[in-house]
């Protein structure tokens, strides 16, 4: 079975909860999907665990379709959804339109993933989902906008901050996007969002109450050697990784070449 938008709609309303890791190549598709993942993201903090950026404002359109055909060759059932790099869809509604068409028809990206909720962007949103292209949304710390913010920083704090956050989703809703993402924001404003739309969120350092949680694969397996405080690793493998090649290298050094 490959799941689809219309999958993550009915667990919604069914109440089951929706599970998404990020990948960003052919080998850990492979894995997280055969590991029953049901949404894989293709996102652009590949800029940074994968390219070695210090954000993800660098990340080209081509960098990350690149990564994206490569993760759609390791998938059999999960859903993949791709983001849209910083400045590939706020210039214009047209821009957008080309570039989310580009991920769709280059890498078989069955969504896009785009952050903000202001009018510009839900007026993309609405276009987007008219012409058929399913959107993901994504409000709060919108990590594209981080020279903004001073840094990757919890928002929605104050009650005003709250509100608006409450408000974009709600918007986003309007506009058609098939479920949006919740980042770093009280767990008190994420289960509000979540009871007041239809549509599905996922969460990532937003509390329990969300429809789904996402977390950056590289930080479920311990591989990045730093993690935000909202990401717990479930197994070391950055340092039985380490461990491994040192263990490789001394059997190489111990063994003298053949005459």
């Amino acid at each position: 079975m490959t799941i689809t938008v219309s999958h993550i709609a009915r667990w919604k309303q069914e109440g089951r909860s929706i599970a998404v890791l990020t990948a960003w190549d052919y080998l850990s598709a492979q894995i997280i999907d055969a590991a029953g993942i049901d949404v894989v993201l293709v996102g652009d903090s590949l800029a940074m665990t994968v390219l070695g950026y210090d954000t993800t404002v660098p990340l080209t359109l081509d960098e990350i379709i690149h990564h994206a055909k490569a993760v759609r060759r390791g998938l059999s059932q999960a859903m993949m959804v791709v983001d849209l790099p910083f400045m590939s869809y706020q210039v214009s509604i047209e821009q957008a339109l080309t570039n989310a068409g580009r991920l769709v028809k280059e890498t078989g990206a069955q969504a896009v993933k785009l952050e903000g909720g202001y009018p510009e962007m839900v007026a993309t949103v609405a276009r987007l989902t008219q012409l058929g292209i399913p959107v993901m949304g994504h409000v709060g710390l919108t990590p594209q906008s981080v020279n903004q913010f001073g840094g990757f920083r919890k928002q929605g704090k104050t009650a005003e901050s709250a509100d608006r956050i409450v408000a974009e989703a709600q918007a986003l809703e309007q506009a058609g996007a098939f479920s949006i993402v919740l980042e770093h924001i009280p767990t008190e404003v994420a289960e509000r969002i979540t009871k007041l739309l239809t549509i599905p969120t996922i969460g990532i350092g937003a509390g329990n109450s969300c429809d789904g949680q996402v977390l950056v694969t590289s930080d479920v397996l311990g591989l990045s050697d730093w993690q935000p405080p909202f990401a717990q690793p479930l197994v070391d493998l950055r340092s039985q990784a380490i461990h491994a090649v040192q263990q490789f290298c001394q059997q190489v050094r111990q063994t003298p070449p053949e005459e």
